[in-house]
């Protein structure tokens, strides 16, 4: 048949209100959701098992599955792996050109089948047995190949799918997603796996940010401009200096080596708008901001930049326990970190937004 006949051939969809559009994906959502409530009462001694073996785990996690089941299983794999649990998804295909060698017999083999009978499947369950590599099998039934030949079983059960034809792998592959979930995270919880593990092994995007903490973005204090506040204002500006982009900010020390304030370019160009020059050669200390912010290292870098959003500062000194400073942390190397700003007008105000990054000078115009 002809394409142009094949389409003409298809029975015809009768127009469907919003209405009914929404009810449709209400029911997909309502029969995965009722398979997840009923697979709670269904977990037994087979999960606490399962758990068991993973977290005595000394070789690797190899998580197996094919089509749907295989896409699923290469999420757990992640799951696994970013939540302390070493894990490698190995294709059923790939499996028997080559990548057999990946198995060890300290591994554990996570195998995903909704039928327990799948070709692909069935036909590596010889090799991780002759490998001596247990099977934890994640099945709808226990007493298919898979089921028979796995050490742990953990049923989903014999479940109906939400497609309209009861076909595509729909209630199935979230009862395997959310199995393997609690699985993969009840094994990270007993290992006592923490935030700062978590930051190990998750350094990029916005997560990376919020887990990380100040000294992996600060600016070393080789990189920073550093004085002693008894220093006069002249030679502090001759001596301060670095190369590449400088701060807009000076630490000044006490005889102890304790952060005793900050001597900014604002300062200086205040002195000289009001013509005292004779303020360059007093101490640097005399003009200083006293009791500057800081940040303790060790915090989280989240905590920074509220701190650098909420007062409206440039330059964030990190100082360690005792006071003394260890690095500088300077807005304009994080300023895409800053949360975005917010403004309001005038109703009547048509004008361009200003954003300020420095607080307002009290000698501005």
């Amino acid at each position: 048949m002809k394409p142009q006949a094949a389409r003409r051939a298809r029975p015809a969809v009768a127009p469907r209100s919003d209405e009914d559009v929404l009810q449709f994906g209400r029911e997909v959502i309502a029969a995965e959701a009722h398979a997840l409530t009923e697979l709670v009462e269904k977990l037994d001694r087979s999960f606490s098992r399962a758990v068991d073996m993973l977290v005595k785990l000394d070789g690797n996690l190899i998580v197996t599955g094919i089509g749907k089941a295989g896409l699923i299983g290469q999420k757990l794999t992640a799951t696994f792996a970013s939540t302390g649990t070493r894990a490698h998804f190995l294709h059923p295909a790939e499996a028997f050109h080559g990548d057999l060698g990946r198995l060890h017999p300290y591994d554990v083999a996570l195998v995903l089948s909704q039928s327990g009978e799948t070709a692909e499947v069935a036909q590596l369950l010889p090799s991780f047995a002759q490998l001596g590599v247990p099977i934890v099998a994640i099945t709808a039934n226990a007493q298919s190949t898979l089921g028979r030949t796995a050490q742990i079983v953990l049923p989903t059960g014999d479940l109906d799918e939400a497609c309209s034809l009861g076909l595509a792998p729909s209630t199935s592959t979230a009862a395997m997603l959310a199995l393997g979930d609690a699985l993969a995270l009840v094994v990270s919880r007993l290992k006592g796996f923490g935030a700062e593990d978590f930051a190990r092994f998750h350094p990029g995007g916005s997560l990376g940010l919020k887990l990380s903490h100040v000294e992996d973005h600060m600016r070393p204090l080789d990189e920073c401009r550093l004085a002693r506040a008894d220093d006069t204002i002249r030679k502090v500006l001759v001596t301060c200096t670095k190369p590449g982009r400088r701060s807009g900010a000076i630490m000044l020390t006490d005889r102890q080596g304790r952060l005793a304030g900050l001597f900014t370019d604002s300062d200086l160009a205040r002195l000289i708008e009001q013509r005292q020059d004779a303020a360059l050669d007093r101490p640097a200390g005399e003009v200083m901001i006293t009791a500057p912010t800081t940040v303790q290292e060790g915090q989280p870098m989240s905590a920074a930049i509220e701190i650098l959003a909420e007062r409206k500062i440039s330059e964030l000194p990190v100082v360690d326990a005792d006071g003394r400073p260890v690095g500088m942390i300077d807005v304009t190397d994080i300023v895409g970190m800053l949360p975005e700003p917010t403004t309001a007008h005038a109703p009547e105000d048509n004008g361009p937004t200003i954003v300020r990054i420095y607080p307002a000078d009290e000698y501005e115009d």
